[in-house]
């Protein structure tokens, strides 16, 4: 386990201070300045993209480094960074690690920073004897490695939640690589030849299934749909596929109703809507839903609507049975036509019924809402918010009209934006 160390502080090299000042003084000075040449420092050899890992099992990071001054270095730190689906293996008893957070679009992670404390001649290549284990979870599918060398402890800041936990495997230590080609002391180097990011991508898949929905109310009645897809996993999903969401559906309503209300779909036609998903990632078991406010106009016989994933799909799903699934309409307490005429100066009958007309009784409440309402109100199977039902009719006697603006206010107040449902495990790797 990881503890929480609160307050970790973040250590840099005083020169990394000045270097910080020095550039606010180019950023103010005029633009005629030239950039300073690169000069000679700690330079990371590319690390070849890592594919077809399979999950649970473990590979070796090859970091091969070398000192491009003219005199001896005597002391480097590697740092390992591996995302949301791989985790760090045994750690070394020279080596540190943490956990991190997620921010804006990077996930949590896990972090180990290694000191070697010993000599590095100039223009050699190195690297760690035996190499850093790092594994694959269940979820991993599309991961991401970074390490960095520096000459200082490039100590984590606030991105560490937890930590530092001691290694106690067997240390680390540096052997040079004679394969390599060494480089010529004094080489410049570029100021992020120091730092390498390396796609892993695990032997894995994961299956996005479209979520339906079962409206179900009298006429007239305004109730919640929500729909959108669950990854049911096993892998999560991070991928970058410029101007393409991560998941679209499209969502085809019933006969015989309306949408009132939705948020972040487009209409591409009468009763069809289309929802982007612009995720940075999508988790293994969790769901993805927007709701929508649908009102029930009329009974229609054998009503049926759809949600589907639709778009480019991913190269991660590969069961595509599940990407469409039925809206289906049931129309409680009669037939009819929501906004018909009533009965010349006559008022709704208390019981509410499915006639033109007819508003529901002043004191019952809805049968499948939270929110509160007078109508008897509609529902849907699996709706986690309150349905806002029953529209008034203006028809009726005066006393009805105070009734229906309030109605409109609470179907106002009570329209949902996007709700992501989470159905995590109890515990998590």
């Amino acid at each position: 386990m990881f503890p929480t160390t609160p307050g970790l502080r973040v250590h840099r090299r005083t020169a990394g201070a000045v270097g910080a000042v020095a550039l606010l003084a180019v950023c103010a000075a005029p633009a005629a300045a030239d950039d300073p040449a690169p000069a000679p420092g700690l330079v990371l050899e590319k690390i070849a993209p890592i594919d077809g890992v399979r999950p649970g099992s473990t590979f070796t990071v090859p970091a091969r480094f070398a000192y491009t001054g003219t005199e001896a270095l005597g002391k480097v730190w590697l740092k390992y960074t591996v995302s949301h689906g791989l985790t760090l293996g045994e750690v070394p008893s020279n080596c540190r690690a943490f956990k991190t957070w997620g921010y804006d679009e990077i996930p949590t992670g896990a972090m180990a920073l290694c000191a070697f404390d010993q000599p590095l001649k100039p223009g050699v290549v190195y690297a760690p004897e035996g190499g850093l284990k790092i594994g694959a979870m269940d979820r991993a599918l599309y991961e991401r490695l970074d390490v960095s060398v520096t000459d200082y402890e490039a100590y984590p800041g606030d991105e560490a939640t937890s930590g530092p936990v001691p290694g106690t495997g067997p240390a680390l230590k540096l052997v040079e690589q004679p394969d390599a080609t060494p480089y010529e002391p004094g080489t410049p180097v570029e100021e992020d030849a120091h730092f390498k990011r390396t796609p892993v991508t695990a032997a894995n898949t994961a299956d996005f299934q479209v979520l339906g929905g079962a409206l179900k109310g009298r006429v007239g009645d305004t109730v919640d749909l929500r729909v959108g897809f669950v990854n049911a996993g096993p892998a999560w999903v991070q991928v970058y596929r410029d101007g393409v969401p991560l998941a679209e559906v499209q969502v085809k309503l019933p006969a015989g109703t309306t949408v009132t209300k939705q948020q972040g779909c487009e209409k591409v036609s009468s009763g069809t809507y289309r929802c982007p998903y612009d995720l940075p990632w999508a988790d293994e078991d969790e769901e993805y839903a927007r709701t929508f406010k649908v009102r029930i106009d009329k009974a229609v016989a054998g009503a049926k609507g759809s949600a589907t994933l639709v778009g480019e799909p991913g190269g991660w799903d590969t069961d595509q049975s599940n990407d469409k699934a039925a809206i289906t309409l049931q129309v409680t307490g009669g037939g009819g036509t929501a906004g018909g005429g009533s009965s010349s100066g006559g008022s709704p009958s208390g019981g509410g019924s499915g006639s033109t007309g007819g508003s529901s009784s002043t004191g019952g409440s809805g049968t499948g809402g939270t929110g509160g309402g007078s109508s008897t109100g509609g529902s849907v199977t699996g709706s986690t918010d309150g349905a806002v039902s029953g529209d008034l009719a203006s028809t009726g006697s005066d006393s009805a009209l105070p009734l229906a603006g309030a109605a409109a206010a609470a179907v106002g107040a009570g329209a949902a934006a996007v709700l992501v449902v989470r159905r995590r495990r109890s515990a998590r790797g």
